[in-house]
Order: C-alpha cells, then sequence, then structure tokens
C-alpha cells in the first residue's frame, strides 16, 4: 500500500459531477471549499493485499452475522441500548427470517497500512454512504488515468447481480420505491440512492424516487402510500432504522412491518436486522464472542478496563456517525466513562495510519455477502469525520 501524488485532471470537477458525484467540494468552518473528491493523490496495492483484504472482509462479515445470531438467541437487545420489546421482538423475527428479506449491502471501516493485518473500525450496514465515488468516478479515473490498470471494484457489477437475484423476495406487481431525506443539504443521500436506483432499473425491476418526507400515512387503508396514492409495498430507505422506528411514524413503521411473506404490509430495505450490525455495540460482542482476532479490536460496553492504561481507548456512540461524539484517549489518562443516557463503546485506541500526514481508513464494500470493493478517506485529524477527503486507488 502506498500513496501517490499526482497532478489533477484538467476539468476534474465537472467531470465527476457528469459522472454523479455532484457534492465534489466541501464547504469548511472558514466558509473556504475545497475538494471532497481528491484525485491530487491516490493509493496503490499489490494483488496479493486486495485478495488478503478481500478474505478478511468476507470473514468479518460472517463473524459480524454470527453476533447477530448470539444477540437474538441470548437477548441481548438492551446491550445494543434497544430497550423496547416490541422493536426488539420485530428485529428477532427480521433476523429469523432473513431468507425472505432483500438484503443488499454494507461497508466496513478498516484500519490498514501494508504492514500488519487490518483492523475492523466499525460496520455500517444499514445506511452506508460513499457509494457513488467508489463505484463510478474512481473507476472512470483509473480508465482515464491508468488505461488497462486494475481497481478492486466490482460494485457496479455485483449490486445488478444483487437485485436480479433477489426481485423474487419482493412483492410482485409494486414498485420498488427509493427514499431519501430532503434535508440533505449537500445532495449524497439523493445521489447514493438514485445510484442504487439505476442499478435496481438495470436488473429489470420498476422503481419510484421518493422523498421520506413525502411518504404518507392513509389511515383509511392503514398502509404507506406515495404523492399519487399509490400503496408502498417495498421500499430502499437511505434512513437509519433507530430513526424509523422513533419518528413520528414510527408505530406505524411498527405495525405494518413485512418481516417476510406478508400482505398489506411494507418491505422496507435494508431489512430491520440490519440494526444489529451498525450498532456499535457489535464491536465489544465481536471481541467477546471472538478474543484476541487478529481483525479485531479489544472493546467493551462497560468501560475501557486495560485499555486505559495499556493502548488508550476511543469512546464511540453506539449509534453515532461520521466521528461524531467519539472522543479518543490516551494511555494513562482517567478513564471518563459515559452515563447511561449516553452510551457507547470503549474500543482500543488504533491510530489511523499516517501517509504523508493524512490520516488514510479504508472503506470496504461487501454487496449480499461477498467483498465488493474499496473506498479511501483521508482527514487531517485523528478522527473520519464529514472533513473527510475521497482518494482513488489501482491495483498495481
Amino acid at each position: 500500500m502506498q500513496r501517490h501524488t499526482i497532478d489533477p485532471r484538467p476539468g476534474w470537477q465537472q467531470t465527476v459531477e457528469a459522472q454523479g458525484l455532484i457534492y465534489p467540494l466541501t464547504r469548511y468552518p472558514d466558509d473556504s471549499l475545497r475538494p471532497y473528491w481528491d484525485e491530487s493523490a491516490y493509493y496503490s496495492f499489490t494483488l496479493p493485499e486486495v485478495e488478503a483484504l478481500e478474505e478478511v472482509v468476507e470473514e468479518l462479515h460472517g463473524m459480524c452475522l454470527a453476533a447477530a445470531a448470539h444477540i437474538v438467541d441470548k437477548d441481548r437487545f438492551a446491550d445494543l441500548g434497544i430497550e423496547d420489546p416490541r422493536l426488539a421482538k420485530l428485529i428477532a423475527e427480521s433476523w429469523r427470517r432473513r431468507d425472505e428479506l432483500p438484503s443488499l449491502y454494507g461497508r466496513f471501516d478498516l484500519h490498514y497500512d501494508g504492514t500488519g493485518p487490518a483492523k475492523m473500525l466499525e460496520y455500517n450496514a444499514d445506511t452506508p454512504t460513499s457509494l457513488v465515488e467508489a463505484a463510478s468516478p474512481q473507476w472512470f479515473w483509473m480508465e482515464e488515468r491508468f488505461p488497462g490498470a486494475d481497481q478492486w471494484n466490482s460494485l457496479h457489477e455485483r449490486l445488478v447481480a444483487a437485485w436480479k437475484r433477489q426481485a423474487p423476495l419482493l412483492p410482485p406487481g409494486a414498485p420498488l420505491h427509493f427514499a431519501h431525506s430532503a434535508g440533505d443539504e449537500l445532495g449524497e443521500d439523493l445521489m447514493t440512492v438514485a445510484y442504487l436506483e439505476e442499478t435496481a432499473q438495470q436488473a429489470g425491476l420498476e422503481t419510484v424516487a421518493i422523498s421520506m418526507e413525502d411518504i404518507g400515512w392513509d389511515r383509511l387503508s392503514g398502509r404507506f402510500v406515495d404523492q399519487r396514492l399509490r400503496f408502498m409495498r417495498a421500499c430502499f430507505k437511505l434512513y437509519p432504522w433507530e430513526w424509523l422506528a422513533t419518528d413520528d411514524f414510527g408505530p406505524y413503521v411498527l405495525d405494518t412491518l413485512d418481516n417476510g411473506g406478508g400482505t398489506g404490509s411494507t418491505l422496507w430495505i435494508e431489512p430491520a436486522w440490519k440494526m444489529l450490525l451498525s450498532n456499535k455495540a457489535l464491536l465489544a460482542i465481536l471481541w467477546e464472542l471472538y478474543p484476541g482476532h487478529p481483525n479485531l479490536l479489544p472493546a467493551y460496553l462497560d468501560g475501557p478496563r486495560e485499555l486505559a492504561h495499556t493502548r488508550g481507548y476511543v469512546a464511540k456512540p453506539l449509534l453515532g456517525r461520521e466521528g461524531a461524539g467519539v472522543t479518543l484517549h490516551e494511555p494513562g489518562a482517567e478513564p471518563v466513562l459515559r452515563g447511561p443516557e449516553d452510551p457507547c463503546c470503549y474500543q482500543e485506541l488504533a491510530p489511523l495510519p499516517d501517509f504523508d500526514g493524512n490520516r488514510v481508513v479504508l472503506g470496504a464494500w461487501v454487496v449480499e455477502d461477498e467483498a465488493a470493493g474499496l473506498g479511501i478517506r483521508e482527514s487531517a485529524g485523528p478522527v473520519t469525520d464529514e472533513y473527510a477527503r475521497f482518494l482513488p486507488h489501482v491495483i498495481r
């Protein structure tokens, strides 16, 4: 794994915008605009490195599924902050009937610098973003800058194939709605959903785009409807389940949740059991089930334990995103425990690899149960946040 500097292509911004990346710049607190898509540098990997990372990702995914089964079998929903017994019951039912429910994709965030085993930082299996840039613009960048090179990137083909395989699980005769929040100012959620809708269309599915705010509730029929008052039988939502289940319309979601084989209900994609994999408590349960695993970092729910005095620790909110609420604690400092009103996971501190002053995290994609591609984000600070940059890569 190496980082290389390179001159950006003339007109790069217009190029990537035409390829669906309509958010190529990030506005900083000083009101300046700086590249989010950053092609002034790129990373290269050897083929054996990528093959080894693919194996790690698929092993981690299998371990996460085993952890989900453990949570359900041992009724450990409280460890995830899921206190509503009705929601827990529906998640458990969703898990037990998972073979009947479409489930598309997820993204592992990995600590890796090319010199040791990759370490799992977290898993977003419910609402992962940075998909558009990983699937499309970086592939076209490679073809233009390095013709004949290769890339860890089979995302598009695998997504289309996944929709084709899962089409029989969708309600017959009904379109598949694709929903995102209208409050998405940058357009990232909009374009992620639009891209996934395009892959579904290429798989032969009939689709309808809608914002979450435009989904209606028909009190007479007891069903969710779109703007044309069509019953929404199935909906892909880029909207976290913890919001979907607790918003004002959350009770209706739970009342009409199709966990497989239901009629008169709404089938949501991703399914409810994905809540088990996107919760940071998963990190502690994985360490409990697989202590000492080379691709895991020690993690606990009741406090940092020995980490406070050895390697240091990171406190992560169970449902945090883009680094929000994450705090870093060096070894030897007095442990800071969060109360029950702010539950978190305490994970060993693993400073992000530093390449020429840039802190890097690998985003490894899974489609269905297979490793499917790589996206790389860099940041100036120790936490990957909303100011991170996306850099392309090649296999040399």
